[in-house]
């Protein structure tokens, strides 16, 4: 099941270019527009770190990734109401935890590389 955040990732994708490319954003929604897509990555990019844990569960993901979505599109709608910058407030905290959630999975396979390369310089080693 870790294959279903690039999944849902590339599903976005798809929609977007479908039924959001040929029209245009109202300039009002475009910054909801934007945060929403934002916490969307966050969540593929922590469903992506869940699946690299084995942590991942896709009801889990699913929920996170509407709440998030939702909740952030509503903080910047609240904010804008009461004339509080709550937007610039999440794209900082969602930015954070992309930014994080990608360092850690480059980490990892990046060790995962490093590993493969020893064992195989061993092997080439221990064959001569």
């Amino acid at each position: 099941m870790g294959w279903m955040p690039i999944v849902g990732l590339f599903v976005g994708f798809l929609i977007a270019y479908i039924f959001i490319s040929p029209a245009t954003v109202p300039p009002g929604l475009a910054s909801y527009l934007s945060l929403a897509a934002l916490a969307g990555v966050d969540s593929i990019c922590g469903g992506i770190r869940a699946g690299i844990e084995g942590k991942f569960h896709d009801d889990i993901f699913l929920s996170g990734f509407v709440m998030n979505t939702l909740l952030a599109g509503f903080l910047a709608y609240l904010g804008d109401r009461i004339g509080v910058d709550l937007l610039l407030a999440a794209v900082v905290a969602l930015g954070g935890r992309v930014f994080l959630n990608l360092s850690l999975i480059r980490r990892y396979y990046l060790t995962r590389w490093a590993l493969a390369r020893k064992k195989d310089s061993s092997r080439r080693c221990a064959g001569d």
